[in-house]
């Protein structure tokens, strides 16, 4: 299969199951919006960068190693860690409890029959009273975010009974209440009651910043994890060449010897460096496979697939191939310094987190208010059902369930009520060491910021050195090449005029190969440097025209051209 690195990136945003694994935080995140917009509290998203693909320094090949959260992500922003005695809890969040503001309708419709024995007659006017009841009631409840709730019941029942001297028969119940109750310290407006969802708002955005870290982390792990395979593959290329140069020299001493131009001995030290050169082959070879298996297992969903798997993989982008100069070769580093810190991922998910503290202390701040509440109701009762004609009595009553319903709502018998309820804890400890952690962790969070901004520094200024440095390898490399080369030439002329032996050619054919493998290491590393400048600066993506959004939906706009 024949692979450029173009191919390899545009395979990698569609197959690579870092990525994939990457995806479900985004629609996660959403889920936890739609949780919070009904009251609930934030569960929180992962947002750490997944690193269990092997190869490329990174998942437990390299310097790297995977991450520490669900599908071997880090911890999510502003959320858990790991501390004594187990998980530390953030005060992300905390303060006055949140109400469902999902309304809410209850209903309960019910018969009754109860029949009870009587020790006399003189109040029920009957030995055993026998009593229905049919009851339906039904209710409304919703909270709001300025701390507000509001509740509707309506209460109805139809009862008859076999007493002479019940005055209704069947009696008409009706009862309704209108409440409503605001929180007016503790609990009181949109910011503690809307900090759930705007939190939730805040982790989406952290969510969709960690999955562009996720694509640029897994397109430079890929890059590196190509330029490996560059070098392997021309490595092994050197490898070949110079053992095809000892065959032929081992071929030639052969001729010789039957003609008794050369010693036997000399034949045997050309066996030995044909000996020396296969294992350097076998070496180069095996490393190969290996690079072909990591990029491989980079760029598909399985592996399962034998010939796939046994498939070799030829890089088209050889470690020649000239790359435009990067800004940080260019720029001063001033310059460099502040696009890093404009364009790095990192910084825009800690701002973020830092507005989730900012919410939590103000939140944290208005817990420790005394509780108090203004409630108020108002309703109205309603009563009807036709007069019993054993009881003599004429009834004033509406006769209809409907009449009954007029009557609760006419005024005619008002409920209302209006009132304060307040509520001062004493000490308040618990509320008051909430408080005091969020400041400090605001403050955490801040110094965070502040080491994150130096991180970044070091890191450009770092990038920029081993860029320097990679470019003065490929020069000495390319000379100590091409010195070895014109060696290697001098000896081979020298050997054919009769005024060097085969052996020395040979030494000098190694010579040449070993210069040759420097010189692609040092190629390789190059072009690895110029990838850690760009994922420094926060370059990855436009230096490979990566569309975040196909990215997103795994379906590359640039379909890859790798051919078998």
């Amino acid at each position: 299969m024949e692979l450029s690195l173009h191919d390899a990136i545009t395979l990698a945003l569609e197959n690579n199951l870092d990525l994939a694994i990457a995806r479900y935080n985004i629609p996660i995140a959403r889920a936890d919006i739609l949780r919070t917009q009904g009251g609930g509290s934030t569960r929180g998203v992962n947002t750490g960068v997944v690193q269990n693909t092997p190869g490329g320094g990174i998942g437990g090949f390299g310097s790297g190693s995977s991450g520490a959260g669900a599908g071997g992500t880090t911890g999510g922003a502003g959320g858990a860690g790991t501390g004594a005695s187990g998980l530390v809890q953030s005060t992300l969040g905390i303060g006055t409890a949140v109400s469902s503001y999902d309304p809410t309708i209850t209903a309960n419709v019910n018969v009754q029959h109860f029949t009870e024995p009587l020790s006399n007659i003189s109040i029920y006017g009957v030995q055993l009273l026998h009593s229905n009841t049919i009851t339906g009631n039904f209710g409304y409840s919703q909270a709001f975010p300025t701390g507000t709730t509001f509740s509707f019941i309506l209460n109805n029942d139809r009862a008859t009974n076999n007493s002479p001297y019940t005055y209704l028969n069947p009696e008409l119940d009706t009862f309704y209440r209108v409440l409503f109750q605001q929180d007016l310290l503790a609990g009181f407006g949109l910011g503690p009651n809307l900090r759930y969802l705007r939190i939730a708002k805040n982790n989406q955005k952290i969510s969709d910043a960690a999955f562009k870290l996720q694509v640029i982390t897994t397109i430079t792990q890929v890059a590196n994890m190509y330029w490996d395979l560059v070098s392997a593959y021309e490595d092994e290329q050197v490898k070949s060449h110079s053992l095809d140069f000892a065959n032929q020299t081992l071929d030639t001493a052969h001729k010789q010897l039957k003609l008794q131009a050369i010693p036997a001995l000399d034949v045997m030290k050309d066996e030995v460096e044909v000996a020396n050169r296969e294992q350097d082959l076998t070496i180069a070879r095996s490393q190969l496979q290996f690079q072909e298996l990591l990029i491989k297992n980079a760029l598909t969903k399985n592996l399962d697939d034998p010939i796939l798997e046994a498939m070799p993989v030829r890089p088209t982008d050889l470690s020649t191939v000239a790359r435009d100069s990067t800004m940080a070769a260019s720029a001063s580093t001033e310059d460099v310094i502040n696009l890093a810190l404009k364009e790095r991922i990192e910084l825009s998910e800690s701002d973020v987190d830092l507005q989730n503290r900012f919410i939590s202390r103000d939140t944290a701040r208005n817990a420790l208010l005394p509780s108090l509440s203004l409630t108020g109701y108002y309703g109205g009762t309603g009563l009807g059902g036709p007069g019993n004609p054993a009881s003599n009595v004429n009834s004033t009553a509406p006769i209809s369930y409907g009449g009954a319903l007029a009557n609760a709502f006419n005024n005619s018998a008002p409920d209302y009520y209006v009132g304060l309820s307040l509520n001062i804890p004493l000490r308040n400890r618990v509320a008051k060491s909430d408080q005091y952690r969020s400041e400090l962790e605001l403050r955490q969070a801040e110094l965070r910021l502040q080491q994150l901004r130096k991180q970044i520094r070091i890191e450009v200024r770092n990038a920029q050195y081993a860029l320097q440095q990679s470019e003065a390898r490929v020069t000495a490399a390319t000379k100590a090449r091409d010195l070895s080369a014109k060696t290697f030439d001098i000896t081979a002329k020298e050997q054919e005029l009769g005024a060097g032996s085969a052996l020395q050619t040979l030494t000098a054919r190694h010579d040449l190969a070993t210069a040759e493998s420097a010189l692609v290491a040092a190629r390789t590393t190059n072009q690895k440097a110029r990838i850690e400048v760009d994922r420094a600066v926060g370059r990855t993506l436009d230096a490979y025209s990566i569309s975040i959004e196909s990215a997103r939906t795994g379906i590359e706009s640039h379909p890859p051209t790798a051919v078998p």
